[in-house]
């Protein structure tokens, strides 16, 4: 099937859809200048990721953790939402989206509009940081900027404790409530997007598994393969902003 009759196909899927599950992953956020962590050209292939069992034990392992995350800020401060988190603002808008279930922690589907209600970032949000203490949350400028005048881990201005990016860690666990929400959705969607995900990061990817396996149609766009790929009614090898805007253009929706 060529890439212009996948791309139909995915309208009609869209078109005839009532609850549709989005997941996405960092092939969403790429052309918004966001790296992709997990690709063929990803940051953990040049540096390892510091784990949240030594972020929590070593001072070493904590100003690693924070200058990586110093380092990356202002492309991340300054990336702004695409027209492939436009599109999923537009299938809200058609009253199609059921939910919209993401690995990412750029912000930018809040940032396009995307409903709170339906937004659900498996892995946290990398524009604020977390006490480990209190819980009280301040915003990553804030941290940083107090990383960077004092280079030593920050902590919190209510309890001194620990500051910690309010993103999920290599060895954390996720959210167990966001983890149901996702689940529940995949129970009552009837069409499940995956776009820009590896879908080799567990428990995340298994939420659109889990819509695929009820019998309802499965579309993967991604570039490259995925260990999904068998699985899928449809799979497309190309940009996500792309296939979407041109999927969605037939029926109507336009991008904001």
């Amino acid at each position: 099937m060529t890439v212009d009759s996948a791309v139909d196909r995915l309208s009609q899927l869209i078109a005839q859809a009532e609850r549709i599950l989005c997941f996405t992953g960092a092939g969403v956020s790429t052309a918004s200048n966001i790296p992709d962590y997990r690709g063929p050209q990803g940051v953990w292939h040049a540096r390892a990721p510091v784990y949240y069992r030594d972020f929590l034990a070593s001072e070493d392992a904590r100003v690693e953790y924070w200058s990586f995350k110093l380092e990356g800020f202002p492309a991340f401060r300054d990336a702004r939402p695409n027209r492939a988190h436009h599109a999923l603002v537009a299938l809200h808008r058609a009253g199609k989206l059921c939910c919209l279930v993401t690995q990412n922690i750029d912000g930018l589907h809040a940032a396009s509009g995307a409903p709170a209600d339906k937004l659900i970032e498996l892995h946290g949000t990398g524009r604020e940081a977390t006490c480990l203490g209190c819980s009280r949350r301040e915003t990553m400028d804030a941290c940083l900027e107090r990383f960077e005048r004092t280079q030593e881990p920050p902590r919190c201005t209510a309890c001194a404790e620990l500051m910690k990016p309010a993103v999920v860690m290599f060895g954390e666990g996720l959210v167990s409530g966001d983890l149901a929400r996702a689940h529940a959705a995949a129970r009552v969607c009837d069409l499940v997007l995956s776009l820009g995900s590896s879908l080799t990061v567990t428990p995340a990817a298994d939420v659109p598994l889990a819509a695929a396996r009820r019998g309802i149609p499965y579309v993967i766009v991604n570039r490259g393969t995925t260990p999904h790929d068998a699985l899928a009614d449809l799979t497309i090898d190309d940009d996500v902003g792309s296939v979407l805007a041109r999927a969605l253009a037939p029926l109507g929706l336009e991008l904001v």
